[in-house]
């Protein structure tokens, strides 16, 4: 009997092995950066974006859906998180709640409303839903239109943490990440994931082995704007404000941007990707509106030389699953 997983690559332990390997160098090199003199604003800003292109990537690189509008999760979450914590009073861990089931909220609308196109026509759905949230957020009160929500406070953490100190929101924020990548990597690696596999293969033979191909993608949608949500409730406490740049049609491009140069469905692509695209910003920001030019060539230079991405290109060298 033909099974789903003729039409992907299967999952062996030795693939299994090798990512786990990474992932626990991965989490020991970010657990030292507060020891290595490196700004940790940055790093704090890179793992949140790290986070937001992991679910992005969990939605077109392994579910084959190219979404133009993942920013409106990562901007609602933001907002309705500082909104709760500067304006309602609340703690930060129900803040997080608040900006997380808000995203959740959201991607159910927008997936019910996207989920059944496919191709472009679902792409551009997704663009259109995420102008219109941009254009709803310049006229709500509650997001103070253009000036956005700063100066939101930080708090304490479940009463203990304080989270005004940077070395404590760095751990913070590190957990919430690394809790954030093994979710998605525990959905890829199981028999949902292969399912979502074979679907971005063969859509059709996969509705032929009798699967209900719009409720696994349906799901992938919910999951990875929850997820996205989640990114943009931790940046919130990093950035202490909420503004309309989260949610603007530019930043869903810088998801892709991230995602395309790391290696798109590769599961550490998404993190390489979000740190040079970040490093970038931070460190050439001397050359003004020249950085998106010199991202562009990059980008360029990344789809010419590297059409699996860095990563993508380094796990094919190695042929080591990344």
């Amino acid at each position: 009997m033909t099974t789903i997983t003729d039409t992907t690559l299967p999952i062996t332990p030795r693939a299994m092995r090798d990512e786990m390997i990474v992932f626990v160098i991965m989490a020991v090199l970010l657990a030292i950066v507060p020891f290595t003199g490196l700004y940790p604003f940055f790093v704090m800003q890179a793992l949140c974006f790290a986070l937001l292109a992991c679910a992005f990537n969990l939605l077109i690189g392994y579910g084959g859906l190219l979404s133009f509008g993942h920013a409106m999760f990562l901007g609602t979450a933001g907002y309705c998180t500082g909104h709760a914590l500067k304006v309602w009073g609340l703690t930060p861990e129900l803040g997080i709640v608040v900006g997380v089931a808000a995203a959740f909220a959201l991607s159910i609308v927008t997936g019910y409303i996207s989920i059944r196109r496919q191709g472009i026509y679902f792409s551009m759905i997704t663009l259109a839903l995420s102008q219109l949230l941009y254009f709803l957020y310049v006229q709500t009160p509650f997001t103070h239109g253009e000036d956005g929500i700063q100066g939101i406070p930080q708090g304490r953490l479940f009463g203990l943490f304080d989270l005004s100190k940077p070395t404590v929101l760095y751990y913070v924020v590190l957990v919430g990440f690394l809790a954030g990548f093994l979710l998605i990597f525990r959905a890829i690696n199981s028999p949902f994931g292969e399912v979502l596999k074979s679907i971005r293969e063969n859509e059709q033979r996969a509705i032929s082995l009798g699967y209900k191909t719009d409720q696994y993608k349906m799901l992938a949608f919910i999951l990875s704007g929850t997820l996205a949500g989640f990114a943009g409730a931790l940046k919130v406490f990093v950035a202490q404000n909420a503004s309309l740049t989260d949610v603007e049609w530019q930043m869903s491009g810088q998801i892709v941007l991230m995602t395309l140069v790391g290696g798109l469905g590769s599961i550490y692509g998404p993190v390489v990707g979000a740190f040079i695209i970040i490093a970038m910003q931070n460190y050439l920001a001397g050359f003004g509106q020249w950085v998106q030019v010199i991202q562009g060539a990059i980008f360029v230079a990344c789809v010419l030389a590297f059409r699996r991405g860095i990563v993508g290109e380094i796990a094919h060298f190695f042929r080591r699953s990344l």
